[in-house]
């Protein structure tokens, strides 16, 4: 592999291949094409080419069908499943494959990656610039550099760069084509040049960049997500102490949030964190660093991640207490199974952790989810699944809130208690209008608030400094 400055020419707009056309690379695909550059979605399963090419994504992600449909009208869109026509036709290829949890294990398995990139290199016969975007542990790059030297037949026409994503799912396009930052890690001027090219009209509006050589970049997404995961950790923590001694979690979380050194952002007590991010992350960064002999440095996020699973148990133990101590029978309804509101995503979703719980407590359970349901139902099948959120809470002796939906949010108290066999609700998410609920006769219990209802009551801009 080439580490001069010129191993070609500059494009002003090279043409770009996005390998993986899962979550983070069909919208990769998609805002880039808007943007106007020619792309190449590039994946192994038929099945999502071809939905893709058809203008359909295969997941829920708010403004992405749309923008979908408008690029393929354009042109600059099309998809594939050949390694041969991505590399004949990149510039710039985005490796956007997935890093999930290997299997028995708490490191990440990277298998997919290097597929990714090995085969590509295999192939590649004129310069190209080779970016990966998935999470993986620090060093990786480095591996991947050895391992391209051995596949490609030309190694001195490529470079490997490193350009991290940090989408949020529910607000993905937004994140791609507005992003807060831009990360580039590189090892010459050229990579540089040509992911300026590639991220030219993003750059022109002052996006902030920086510029950090490969292991930095890596380095990045998994020390974000790991503060993330620790300052949701730290308030739920915070909640098991609020919960012993009759403090309010959420009005501690309020006054912390006045802070600037804190800052309300992240600090929302509830159920915890899940996805197919944060979870898997911060296991593979501990692993990680024992694996370089400083396991120590960031042993504290195995507490993080046991705290965040406590939630859930604290969870099922609030819907026993209300369900008279004995679970046995009694039907409740859970709200949400999707990991967060504005996704299908049910990777490590607690909803569905705390929803089998309860199953296996033999409690008669009933789940509803917006937009989930079929992939809930494809992990989940021993649950019972309602068609409609009145169906789910029809005749409830618990409802509980797992995933904070606006459809949950905005429900109506006194139309759900006409539907229920029992008024008692445990909101994990602290996403209801408590006092809403006590009015029209609700038992309301929620992770870190005393049962009883305070005299003392958040303001509305107290409400607006806590967020996710």
């Amino acid at each position: 592999m080439s580490t001069t400055d010129t191993p070609g020419l500059v494009p002003e707009r090279p043409k770009l291949t996005v390998i993986g056309t899962g979550y983070l690379g069909a919208t990769h695909a998609v805002a880039m094409a808007s943007l106007g550059y020619d792309v190449l979605g590039v994946d192994v399963d038929q099945k999502k080419i071809d939905l893709l090419t058809s203008g359909e994504v295969p997941f829920f992600e708010p403004g992405l069908p749309e923008l979908l449909k408008k690029v393929l009208a354009t042109g600059k869109l099309r998809f594939t499943t050949s390694f041969d026509e991505a590399a004949e036709f990149g510039d710039v290829h985005f490796i956007c494959v997935g890093t999930p949890q290997l299997h028995g294990s708490q490191a990440a398995n990277l298998e997919y990656v290097e597929s990714a990139f090995t085969e590509l290199a295999k192939r590649i016969t004129t310069p190209a610039l080779l970016v990966g975007k998935s999470t993986v542990p620090v060093g990786t790059a480095t591996r991947l550099t050895e391992m391209l030297l051995e596949a490609s037949p030309n190694p001195e026409l490529l470079q490997l760069a490193w350009n991290p994503e940090f989408l949020r799912e529910g607000y993905a396009v937004q994140d791609t084509l507005r992003p807060d930052r831009l990360v580039f890690g590189v090892e010459s001027e050229w990579a540089e040049q040509m992911l300026r090219a590639a991220f030219a009209p993003i750059l022109e509006v002052g996006t902030p960049l920086v510029v950090a050589d490969l292991k930095t970049a890596e380095l990045v997404k998994v020390a974000a997500n790991s503060f993330l995961a620790t300052k949701i950790s730290y308030i739920n923590a915070m909640a098991e102490v609020c919960e012993v001694t009759g403090a309010d979690v959420n009005l501690l979380a309020s006054a912390l949030s006045y802070d600037d050194r804190i800052g309300g952002r992240f600090l929302k007590p509830g159920l915890g964190f899940g996805g197919g991010c944060l979870p898997k992350d911060i296991r593979a960064f501990a692993f990680r660093a024992e694996e370089l002999g400083v396991g120590q440095a960031v042993a504290f996020l195995h507490e993080v991640d046991a705290i965040n699973n406590r939630r859930r148990m604290r969870t099922v133990d609030l819907v026993r207490e209300l369900a008279g101590g004995d679970l046995r029978g009694k039907r409740i309804a859970c709200l949400g199974a999707a990991f967060k509101p504005n996704s299908d995503d049910i990777r490590d979703a607690p909803a569905l952790d705390v929803a089998d719980m309860l199953r296996a407590e033999s409690a008669d359970v009933v789940v509803y989810d917006p937009e989930a349901m079929e992939n809930a139902k494809r992990v989940y099948p021993q649950l019972t699944y309602a068609d409609t959120f009145s169906q789910c809470i029809k005749g409830a002796d618990v409802v509980v809130l797992l995933t904070e939906w606006d459809q949950f949010r905005s429900a109506d108290p006194e139309m759900m208690g006409e539907l229920v066999v029992g008024k008692s609700i445990v909101d994990g998410r602290h996403a209801l209008d408590a006092d809403a609920y006590r009015a029209a006769g609700w038992v309301y219990r929620a992770l870190g608030r005393p049962a009883d209802p305070k005299t003392v009551r958040l303001s509305e801009d107290a409400k607006d400094q806590v967020t996710v």
